[in-house]
């Protein structure tokens, strides 16, 4: 991922729009249906003509047609834009999300605080990847690669013997609001160890999912890793001999509370 990543590479393209002429009545009704969605943009064909949000349907009547409620003047974001400059006009302007247009004003996309958040998470995930690849071939002197693929939580070979369940609950909060930092797996000869992310593995087993979006490190040649070795002295084949400490805190949580 580029050092300035653009609204396009984390915009949702696929948008929920509603046309001037619909009611008031139908658009709450469609909020109140929907999954997430607090407001709309305004479109004619791909054209934005407008933004309604749900505290402008509040004192209006249920028959009164959108483009009388609607702010026709919506702040927009173009695909080419920093994402970190969409992130300002968002918490300066205190919209959550913003339309996303081309140069002919068409709707292309939308954009919105969770997308940027996402956008920052996902560029810390990169660092621990090249700082990991960096030890693997000091230590092995080994040729490796990189790749970004879904990764099967059943072929997983955990190399950290606790999680704490009060931290799962975290980490269900981002599965699901699409905030989960990547994983990171090492792929030695066609064994895959989890090196990173084991509170939001197991976080994401038990809500039943299956795969997971992950960075695999793969190994040109099988090594002895250290990693490998701690799963076997652990008794680690599995997420199901992960043991989940829910008679404590998390060690952090514990000294942050000694020095409160």
């Amino acid at each position: 991922m580029s050092g300035k990543p653009s609204v396009d590479e984390y915009m949702t393209r696929d948008v929920a729009t509603v046309t001037p002429d619909d009611t008031v009545a139908e658009v709450s009704k469609r909020i109140v249906e929907s999954e997430g969605h607090n407001g709309f943009p305004v479109t004619e064909g791909r054209q934005v003509h407008g933004f309604v949000s749900a505290r402008d349907l509040l004192l209006a009547d249920d028959d009164a047609l959108i483009f009388t409620v609607m702010s026709d003047d919506p702040v927009v974001a173009h695909p080419e834009m920093n994402v970190t400059d969409a992130a300002r006009v968002i918490l300066r302007s205190g919209i959550q999300k913003l339309p996303v247009v081309d140069d002919a004003g068409n709707l292309v996309g939308i954009i919105s605080n969770t997308d940027v958040i996402r956008s920052q998470i996902e560029r810390a995930t990169p660092e621990k990847v090249g700082k990991l690849m960096r030890t693997l071939q000091q230590i092995h002197s080994v040729d490796l690669d990189q790749e970004r693929r879904e990764v099967e939580l059943d072929e997983l070979t955990p190399t950290q013997a606790k999680v704490y369940a009060d931290e799962l609950e975290g980490r269900r909060y981002e599965l699901e609001h699409g905030l989960a930092e990547p994983l990171v797996v090492i792929d030695n000869g066609g064994e895959l160890y989890l090196a990173d992310g084991h509170h939001r593995v197991m976080a994401a087993n038990k809500t039943g999912l299956e795969e997971m979006d992950a960075y695999v490190i793969v190994l040109d040649e099988p090594v002895e890793l250290g990693m490998a070795t701690t799963a076997e002295n652990e008794g680690l084949d599995s997420l199901e001999d992960v043991e989940i400490v829910d008679y404590a805190r998390h060690p952090l949580v514990e000294r942050t509370k000694r020095f409160q």
